[in-house]
């Protein structure tokens, strides 16, 4: 298979020391990308940073403007308690967007099967109006509304595995019929939202679906809520294209969270998302760089992204399992599938 790829070294510019989201994390994956040939095997497109047509389709004339106007300070500066710029910040921001926007032009052309976007900034928190969770611009969310525009696609769908909810996704999308959004994520943990009543509003009712999570459900809790819950659910939506926020934070070494999965259960999930877009869209998958601050486990996840994407069945999985798993939270499961109105 033929996966697109695009990075850029120019994100190593927007850190800041003693961040958890600086640009070693980035550096960490691509430098295994090249020690294990990945490199090599990915077929890398160009990209432009994302033009204000394509940002506004997200976002606030507004936040654009305070985004370039701090971005234009000679120093470092806090949009909020834990999101930092620095003066190349926006050009950077938009970069990552266009990136993501690139990837999947190159997916609905034909040029490649599938994708990937180590892209940073992060960006499922940043809500249309505001930079939050070191994110500045909702990469995905651009790149969703971006396919239905310029590809004319009728139905795109988001998963979003990172540990925490992906607020700035969902309130991007939360009355949008054509953009089905379903995160998993701890809960209770930053920012605060995901309940399991966010179903989305007005004609996007029904098309927002939040799972939150017990910490320490671990593989087998997030391997049961695809099975039974995100399958039928993807199924009713017959997808064109599925974008996927990928965040290495719910690991049981990540210093953030504690939700307890291990690299092999993230495999699995990558592998489910990817049969998913097999059976439904003629394998049209994107995978999104969100979180992860372990270094070690944020790499090698992306490593076995890349295997699977590429066709691969290797997995690398060096620093092993956690002992304790609990499984999903009584219950969930069953008003998962009530609320969306799935066959139980």
């Amino acid at each position: 298979m033929t996966t697109a790829f695009f990075t850029d070294e120019q994100f190593s510019v927007h850190t800041l020391q003693g961040h958890p989201e600086h640009a070693g994390r980035l550096e960490a994956v691509i430098r295994l990308y090249r020690e294990k040939g990945i490199w090599k095997q990915v077929y890398r497109v160009a990209a432009s940073p994302a033009t204000d047509e394509q940002l506004l389709r997200v976002h606030t004339a507004h936040h654009l403007d305070v985004l370039k106007s701090v971005s234009r300070l000679d120093h470092p500066a806090m949009l909020e308690m834990d999101t930092y710029v620095v003066p190349a910040s926006y050009e950077l921001a938009r970069l990552a967007a266009g990136g993501v926007i690139a990837v999947v032009d190159a997916v609905l052309r034909g040029e490649a099967d599938n994708g990937i976007a180590a892209v940073r900034p992060p960006g499922h928190h940043a809500t249309p109006a505001r930079a939050m969770g070191f994110c500045l611009l909702s990469n995905v969310a651009i790149a969703a509304r971006h396919a239905r525009a310029a590809h004319h696609l009728e139905r795109v769908a988001i998963v979003d595995f990172d540990v925490h909810h992906g607020n700035g996704t969902q309130d991007a999308l939360y009355n949008d019929p054509n953009i089905l959004f379903m995160s998993s994520h701890q809960s209770p943990l930053y920012p605060g939202t995901g309940a399991i009543h966010e179903i989305g509003s007005g004609a996007g009712k029904g098309f927002t679906a939040n799972a939150p999570l017990a910490p320490g459900v671990g593989d087998e809790g997030i391997q049961e809520l695809y099975e039974k819950f995100l399958w039928p659910l993807m199924r009713r939506f017959q997808p064109q294209l599925i974008l996927v926020s990928a965040g290495f934070d719910a690991h049981w070494r990540d210093p953030l969270a504690n939700l307890m999965f291990t690299l092999t259960g993230f495999d699995h999930v990558t592998r489910e998302l990817l049969h998913m877009a097999q059976e439904f869209c003629d394998g049209k998958i994107v995978f999104v760089m969100e979180g992860g601050y372990d270094l070690e486990v944020l790499s090698h996840g992306w490593l076995n992204i890349a295997h699977a994407l590429l066709g691969s069945s290797e997995v690398s999985d060096p620093v092993g399992a956690y002992r304790q798993s609990r499984g999903l939270p009584p219950g969930l499961l069953q008003r998962l599938l009530e609320i969306h109105e799935l066959a139980i």
